[in-house]
């Protein structure tokens, strides 16, 4: 017999179970950290307040949610900024998991793909800055890119 996997109600695959700070799946009954809802509509800016405070509470796949969510109602033109930014969410969130590689993989996606966005952002963002966090981040040895790492990040030139 095969697995059973949770649908919503138009049948859909969604995984229903609760979910660790870090967003890895914990067993049907736990008690995990709430997420982000499937059908999240955010402003770009609504989602940089949510994002960076996401990321500030040290919950960066939480964050890489909301980001996700801006990603799939951008212009054409923004898809691959807000990507971006959703994967370096994600790099955090591999470091937090103990995965380094992961992370420098994402990272480094997104440094490049950021790269295009640096000398004229949008929304306030501080591109410049996203790319230099990625590129450190990327650059230290795994004996100080563990899941204690410190990794503060902030997503816009002021607070949003």
């Amino acid at each position: 017999m095969g697995t059973v996997r949770d649908r919503d109600e138009d049948g859909r695959a969604r995984n229903a179970r609760p979910r660790d700070a870090y967003g890895r799946p914990l067993a049907h009954g736990s008690a995990g950290v709430p997420t982000m809802p499937e059908d999240l509509d955010v402003t770009p800016a609504q989602g940089l307040a949510e994002a960076q405070r996401l990321l500030d509470a040290d919950r960066p796949f939480h964050a890489h949610e909301v980001l996700e969510a801006v990603w799939k109602a951008a212009p054409d033109a923004e898809r691959a900024l807000w990507r971006s930014l959703a994967q370096v969410a994600v790099g955090i969130t591999h470091v937090r998991r103990g995965n380094p590689r992961g992370a420098r993989a994402l990272l480094e996606r997104a440094s490049a793909a950021l790269a295009p966005f640096r000398d004229d952002p949008p929304h306030d963002l501080d591109v410049a800055a996203v790319i230099a966090f990625a590129d450190e981040l990327r650059a230290r040895p795994d004996t100080t890119l563990t899941p204690d790492t410190t990794l503060p990040l902030r997503l816009t030139r002021r607070t949003p």
